[in-house]
């Protein structure tokens, strides 16, 4: 069933993708998943660890979504070859580690873009100009 990127889908699996989603970005996925799997335990912990947290906090955009975690899995594979100590990798903080790393890609953006319509509301709301720090002191 498999078609080459130059060949026409069948209607039939244009109905499956339709209802499914796309059976690439399910075929990517698996691989992403098969590679974790090959990580040494405290590697890999801490990738399945990174994982939860983007699926249940993070964006979840299909192929966009998909790219970030093969860039996961990049990411764990060479630090586990180097011999980079995972706190090394996330720093002090991991949830600052992870907000940096989504922020690279298009699917992340919006929450910089949304913090920003946040924190610009507030300022506005309390009559404050917003970007402006107060120069009064």
């Amino acid at each position: 069933m498999a078609t080459g990127t130059n060949e026409p889908k069948s209607r039939y699996r244009q109905y499956l993708e339709i209802v499914t989603g796309s059976l690439e970005d399910k075929r990517r996925y698996r691989q992403y998943k098969a590679r974790i799997k090959q990580l040494p335990l405290n590697y890999r912990t801490a990738a399945e660890a990174m994982e939860r947290y983007l699926m249940l906090l993070g964006p979840a955009d299909g192929a966009g979504a998909i790219s970030m975690y093969e860039d996961l899995a990049d990411l764990f594979e060479q630090s586990a070859a180097d011999g980079t100590p995972i706190r090394d990798l996330f720093g002090k903080d991991p949830v600052e580690f992870v907000e940096a790393f989504v922020a690279n890609y298009p699917v992340g953006q919006w929450r910089s873009r949304e913090r920003n319509r946040f924190t610009s509301a507030i300022e506005r709301a309390v009559g404050e100009e917003p970007g402006r720090e107060d120069r009064t002191v």
